[in-house]
Parts: C-alpha cells; sequence; structure tokens
C-alpha cells in the first residue's frame, strides 16, 4: 500500500472564551491509499471505520529543519493502550488517555514559525509528513 496527504483541517477555538486566547486545533479526516497490486485509489474517511492510520504525530512550531513531536495521537487497534493502562495501575487520569486515542489534537496556541508539521504513519510503517503554513 502507497498512501498519500492526509486531509487536515486546522480551526480556531477559543480558550477560556476569550478570543485573546484562540489556540488552534487539527483535525485528520481522511488518508488516500493506493493499492499497487490492484491499482485502486480509495480515499479513507477516518468516521467510516476504514482507518489505515496506527499513529500520527504534531509539531506544532515547525521550522522547516526538525520534526519535533509536540504531540502524539495514537489512533491504531481498538484500544492500543489497554496493557500499558493496567500495568501503571490508573496513575494517568481517564480524560488523558482518552486524548492520544482521537484524530482530533489537543488545542496549542499559533506557532511562532508560522507552520505545522503533521507526519501521519500507517499499520505497515511507511509515513508521510505533511506542512502546512497559517496564516
Amino acid at each position: 500500500m502507497v498512501f498519500g496527504e492526509p486531509d487536515i483541517d486546522v480551526r480556531e477555538v477559543s480558550s477560556n472564551g476569550s478570543a485573546d486566547e484562540a489556540m488552534l486545533q487539527v483535525e485528520i479526516r481522511g488518508l488516500d491509499v493506493y493499492d499497487p497490486t490492484t491499482g485502486e485509489l480509495r480515499t479513507s474517511a477516518l468516521d467510516s471505520g476504514d482507518n489505515p492510520i496506527a499513529a500520527w504525530f504534531l509539531d506544532t512550531d515547525y521550522d522547516g529543519d526538525a520534526f519535533f513531536v509536540r504531540h502524539a495521537y495514537f489512533t491504531g487497534a481498538e484500544d492500543p493502550y489497554d496493557k500499558l493502562r493496567r500495568a501503571i495501575k490508573g496513575v494517568i487520569a481517564p480524560e488523558a488517555w482518552d486524548s492520544v486515542n482521537s484524530t482530533v489534537s489537543r488545542p496549542f496556541p499559533r506557532p511562532r514559525s508560522g507552520k505545522i508539521a503533521i507526519k501521519v504513519i500507517n499499520h505497515y510503517g511507511d509515513e508521510v509528513l505533511k506542512v502546512m503554513v497559517l496564516r
């Protein structure tokens, strides 16, 4: 399988209801997947249950040289954290677990660099990087 750029939505969200504290949030809505053995190209909408994404990472202030994982999300499998959650026996709040098993990022401040980068990894370990310039 070969996959292309993810379909990304970046939106402004308010923090504490104040426009002065507006934050950004990223949502991955889908991903194009090409199967070279069949020649089939399909668009996978993540809300359809056809999720080719195992993990995705977000650099909320991409400098163009190095990708720094500032947010990490794991959307693969039904509950990718079950064994880890049981091993640490409730040390981490349930809402924290929910925030990393998501196609929507936690809010973050507007980047000083004006750019963000999203790295998506599929279930085979293939990855793609998408850089977005924000205005």
